[in-house]
C-alpha cells in the first residue's frame, strides 16, 4: 500500500514564494513519474509541472519560469517551488506519481494521487 502526502500549502501575499513537498511512503521498488496539478473551484484539474524518473522537467506555460519541481529519490519525495506567485494560481495542489510496489502477489504498476494542499495567493 502507498501514499502520498503534500504539505506545504497555506496563504500568500501576490509575488510571494511557498514550496510544496510531496512523500511517497509504501512498498516501494520504483517511483516513475511524479506530477503536480491544480484544481481551482469551477475548473479541471490541470498539470502544473512533471518530472521524469530521470530527473527530466516539464511545465505548464502559466508557470513556465516561476516554478520549479524536483525529486529527492533518497527520500521518495517531490517538491515544487513556486515564485511569483499570482492570484491566478490559487488551487488545490494534488500530487501524482506513477510507483512501482512490492507485495506477496508480485510486482504491480499503478498511479496514485495525494490528498491535496490549499494555496491562497491573496492580499
Amino acid at each position: 500500500q502507498v501514499q502520498l502526502v503534500e504539505s506545504g500549502g497555506g496563504l500568500v501575499q501576490p509575488g510571494g514564494s511557498l514550496r510544496l513537498s510531496c512523500a511517497a511512503s509504501g512498498s516501494i521498488v520504483r517511483i516513475n513519474y511524479m506530477g503536480w496539478y491544480r484544481q481551482a473551484p469551477g475548473k479541471q484539474r490541470e498539470l502544473v509541472a512533471a518530472i521524469t524518473g530521470g530527473g527530466n522537467p516539464d511545465y505548464a506555460d502559466s508557470v513556465k519560469g516561476r516554478f520549479t519541481i524536483s525529486r529527492d529519490n533518497a527520500k521518495n519525495t517531490m517538491y515544487l517551488q513556486m515564485n511569483s506567485l499570482k492570484p491566478e494560481d490559487t488551487a488545490a495542489y494534488y500530487c501524482n506519481a506513477r510507483i512501482t510496489t512490492r507485495s506477496i502477489y508480485g510486482v504491480d504498476t499503478a498511479d496514485y494521487w495525494g490528498q491535496g494542499t490549499q494555496l491562497t495567493v491573496s492580499q
